[in-house]
C-alpha cells in the first residue's frame, strides 16, 4: 500500500453513526499506517458520548484533522451555506482525494472538487452511496428527485465505489448503469475482530444493535420475541442496544406488551461489548447495504437470524438457513423459536471461517481502495496533460 507520495485523503460523509462512519475509521486508520495524511469533514449536529469516544480514538490518525459543520438529512436552503464553509475547509487542507459517502457527503464533495478543478487542483472525486438516496422508492416523488440529482453529479464524479454487489445492482435499476467509472470493494474487519467472543452466563437469548430506527426493524424485533415466547413456551430474554429518536417509542411498546422486564435497552456501545451479552444476534432490517454489525457477527463467531435484505447474502451466502423476509414479524418468530429449541441449528449455518476472513479484511479493503485513488490520480494527471490538450485541440 506504501506510496513514494503519500496522498492527502479527506473523507466527507454527513452522521457520524453507523456503518458509513465505520467505514471511514477502517480507512483512515489503515491509510494512516500506511503513510497516507487523512481528515475527515462530517455533521456536528448527530452523535453522542459514545461517537465522540470513537472520535478521540481516530484523531491520532487524523493528520488533516476532523472538521464538524451542521448538515441537514433532507435537501434544505441551509445545504448552501454548508456547501461553501465546506469548499473554504477542503480548499485550506489541498487535498489530492476526496471521497464522499453517503448521499449528502457525495454531493459535497463532487461539486467542492469539481470547484477546485476550476482552480486546476488535480483532486480525484469519489462517491460511496452506502444505500444513502438509494433507500427511497422510485414510485416516489421524493426518489425521483433524488435519483435525478445522482445522474446529474455523475458528471463530476471520477469513480462510483459500491461496497456490495447489490449496492451497484440498486443504483443501476434506479438511477441507470453508471456513466462514471466505478469498482466494488467490500467492507472488512481489523485482524483482533477475527477472535471469538465468549458469552457471558448470564447472557440474554438474543441481541439486538444498531441504530434506533424502523428502517433497521427494532419495532419487528420486539413484535417477533413476544410472539417467539408464545412458540418457544417460555419467556425470553434480550437485549437491545442502540440510539436514535424512536427509542423512546420502542420502550414504550416493551411496555405496553409487558415485556419489559425481560429486555434490557441500553446506550450505544462497542459490537463486541454487545456480542457477549447475548447467545443469537437478530438482524431485523428493512433495508442494509454492506452492514457491519453482520460482519462483525460472524468474525466474533456469533450466531445470526437475518433479513434477506441489501449485501447480506454476500456475506452470509445466498442460501443461508436463518434468513427471513423483511418486516414479517411471524417468521423472525418462528426462525427466534427454532433457535431456542435447537440450540446448534445456526452454528452449523454459518460461514466457513477461513473463507471469510480472507474476503472481509479491512487491510485489504484499504489496499484496494488507495489503488483505486491512486488510478484516479493517474486519469487526472493524463487528462490535464500538454499532450492530452494538444491532441484535444
Amino acid at each position: 500500500m506504501a506510496d513514494p507520495k503519500p496522498l492527502r485523503i479527506i473523507h466527507c460523509f454527513r452522521s457520524p453513526v453507523g456503518g458509513i462512519f465505520r467505514h471511514v475509521r477502517d480507512l483512515a486508520e489503515q491509510h494512516a499506517k500506511a503513510g497516507h495524511q487523512v481528515g475527515i469533514l462530517c455533521d456536528s449536529t448527530t452523535g453522542g458520548a459514545y461517537e465522540d469516544a470513537l472520535f478521540d480514538s481516530i484523531m491520532p490518525h487524523l493528520a488533516l484533522g476532523l472538521t464538524r459543520l451542521p448538515m441537514q438529512r433532507s435537501l434544505g436552503p441551509s445545504d448552501a451555506a454548508t456547501a461553501i464553509r465546506t469548499f473554504r475547509e477542503i480548499k485550506s487542507l489541498q487535498p489530492d482525494v476526496l471521497h464522499g459517502h453517503g448521499a449528502k457527503g457525495g454531493a459535497f464533495v463532487r461539486l467542492v472538487g469539481s470547484q477546485l478543478r476550476v482552480s486546476r487542483s488535480c483532486v480525484a472525486r469519489l462517491y460511496s452511496p452506502h444505500g444513502g438516496s438509494l433507500h427511497y422508492s422510485e414510485r416516489t416523488l421524493r426518489g425521483q428527485a433524488y435519483f435525478a440529482i445522482e445522474r446529474l453529479l455523475e458528471r463530476w464524479t471520477d469513480n462510483l465505489v459500491f461496497v456490495s454487489d447489490y449496492e451497484r445492482r440498486t443504483y443501476t435499476d434506479k438511477i441507470g448503469e453508471p456513466r462514471a467509472p466505478w469498482r466494488l470493494i467490500h467492507n472488512g474487519l481489523r485482524d483482533h475482530e477475527f477472535d471469538p467472543v465468549g458469552t457471558a452466563p448470564d447472557a440474554a437469548d438474543f441481541l439486538y444493535i444498531g441504530m434506533m430506527r424502523d428502517l433497521k426493524g427494532p419495532d419487528v424485533f420486539i413484535e417477533a420475541l413476544r410472539r417467539a415466547e408464545q412458540l418457544a413456551g417460555r419467556p425470553l430474554r434480550s437485549v437491545m442496544v442502540g440510539d436514535g429518536d424512536d427509542k423512546p417509542r420502542y420502550q414504550a411498546r416493551l411496555d405496553a406488551l409487558g415485556i419489559c422486564g425481560r429486555v434490557v435497552m441500553l446506550d450505544a456501545m462497542p459490537a463486541r461489548q454487545a456480542f457477549a451479552m447475548a447467545r443469537t444476534v437478530v438482524i431485523p432490517s428493512r433495508a442494509e447495504s454492506m452492514p457491519y454489525i453482520v460482519l462483525e457477527a460472524v468474525a466474533a463467531g456469533k450466531p445470526v437470524i437475518s433479513t434477506r435484505v441489501g449485501g447480506i447474502p454476500e456475506i452470509l451466502g445466498q442460501d443461508f438457513a436463518g434468513f427471513v423476509p423483511a418486516g414479517d414479524a411471524e417468521a423472525l418468530a418462528v426462525a427466534m423459536s427454532q433457535d431456542i429449541q435447537q440450540p446448534h441449528w445456526l452454528g452449523a449455518a454459518m460461514p466457513d471461517m477461513d473463507r471469510f476472513r480472507s474476503q472481509f479484511s479491512a487491510r485489504a479493503m484499504a489496499e484496494r481502495m488507495v489503488s483505486l485513488y491512486q488510478d484516479c490520480l493517474a486519469r487526472k494527471v493524463q487528462d490535464t496533460s500538454p499532450r492530452t490538450v494538444s491532441s484535444l485541440s
